[in-house]
Formats: C-alpha cells, structure tokens, sequence
C-alpha cells in the first residue's frame, strides 16, 4: 500500500514528481516521508534549503491529513509555522508528520523533519478541510 501511495502522489502532484518524495508509512493521521536530498536542494552553504525542508514538513502533514478524509473531502494548508534547529548537510531527510487535533473544517497537525535522529527543524500546520467540488455541476 505504501509503495502504491508514493506512485498516486507522484502523478497527482508534478511537484512531489520533481522532489521525489517516498512514503515510508502510512497510518490514519500519521505518515513518514522520505526525501534524498539532490545537489540543486542545497543553499550556498551546501545545506539543505530551508524551503526544501519546509515543503518536506507541508506534503508530510498534508498527507497525514488526507489520510482521515472521506472520499468527498479535501484539504488545503491554512498556515504553517516552523523552526529550523540545525543546519542539515546530509544526503536524506525523514519528515515525520501527525495529526495533533482534527475538527470537521479545521485540522492542526506537526511535522518533524530529521535525519539520522537528529532534529533538523519542527513545524506546526493549520489544514482546512472541506467538500470536493462537483466539477461536472460547473457550466
């Protein structure tokens, strides 16, 4: 199942596409992500860049969210906060992400993003949740 979700994500999103993101496990409201960091990820210190991290946090909760949802719900980042800990001069990173508090329009969720147990930033996310949209009822 894991192996099929990283296949789904990827060719629903072109960006998960280009980061290469690997879906490591998948719980209800909780899931581990991996990403191999690439040479064009990295700033000029030759660390990981922050907003490679971040978008790491933002897909890892957002997975988690979309995990609980009913067939006709999405979601969408509402707001997210993080905090970079530790530069990361590394060659994979492993964001652990799970749901903190769920209500039926709000979800609060967290992310962690490490790399061989070492704490590299923590994020904390606000999800808005809400019906899919009938495309079919659009003229």
């Amino acid at each position: 199942m894991v192996l099929e979700y990283t296949d789904i994500l990827r060719e629903r999103s072109p960006f998960i596409k280009l980061l290469g993101l690997d879906v490591l496990k998948l719980e209800s409201g909780t899931c581990q992500l991996s990403l191999k960091i690439k040479d064009n990820f990295r700033n000029s210190h030759k660390t990981v860049h922050g907003g490679v991290i971040y978008s790491l946090a933002d897909i890892g909760m957002g997975v988690a969210v979309y995990s609980t949802l009913k067939k006709d719900q999405e979601a969408a980042t509402i707001e997210i906060k993080i905090n970079y800990l530790k530069p990361a001069q590394v060659t994979t990173l492993v964001c652990d992400a799970k749901i903190i508090q769920k209500g039926k329009k709000i979800a609060v969720l967290e992310a962690e993003i490490k790399y061989d147990d070492i704490l590299v930033a923590k994020a904390l996310g606000t999800f808005s949740i809400f019906k899919t949209k009938d495309e079919s009822a659009s003229c």
